[in-house]
């Protein structure tokens, strides 16, 4: 008969999560023997010591539990998120755009608007004066809107190039 599962390890069971689990059962035995022997010999230090193994115990429950609830929850938020594909393939690709990308596009897109203004105020300026000033200034203005357009389409075509003549 052929097994129709995977022989892999459920997830969440990592590393850390079998530390906890055997720390755990370390405690407990720990408190378990202080108990047995603070019963047998019925001497006051070994119910301090059961006291102090008892603290110990819930402490290390208290951590070991608060931890594994909150990587339950970052995980379920960052699968929420998105951030892991299935079964935990890395990014998903249904085409969520993370925010630091599109930071960077919105300066760079407002850079190239920065552009466009300044050279409107280039034209202005020679416009009947000086006709390559003008004509520079309005190839840098193609340029400028040509890549910022390919920046809001996501056009694979690339960059305009020119020659900048000062």
């Amino acid at each position: 008969m052929q097994s129709l599962g995977s022989n892999a390890r459920p997830p969440g069971r990592g590393p850390s999560m079998r530390m906890g689990s055997a720390g755990m059962a370390v405690m407990l035995i720990v408190f378990l023997v202080a108990v047995v022997f603070a019963a047998n010999q019925n001497d006051v230090v070994g119910w301090l010591v059961v006291i102090v193994s008892l603290g110990w115990l819930l402490i290390f429950s208290y951590v070991v539990l608060s931890l594994r609830g909150a990587a339950r929850k970052a995980t379920a938020r960052l699968e929420a998120q998105g951030v892991f594909g299935p079964a935990g393939q890395g990014p998903s690709g249904q085409g969520t755009v993370q925010p630091a990308t599109d930071r960077a596009r919105d300066l760079k897109l407002d850079h190239s608007f920065k552009i466009v203004q300044v050279q409107v105020g280039v034209v202005r300026e020679y416009l009947g004066e000086d006709e390559g000033m003008v004509e520079r200034a309005l190839e840098t203005i193609e340029i400028t809107s040509h890549n910022a357009r390919s920046m809001m389409k996501g056009s694979t075509e690339g960059p305009v190039e020119g020659t900048i003549v000062d």
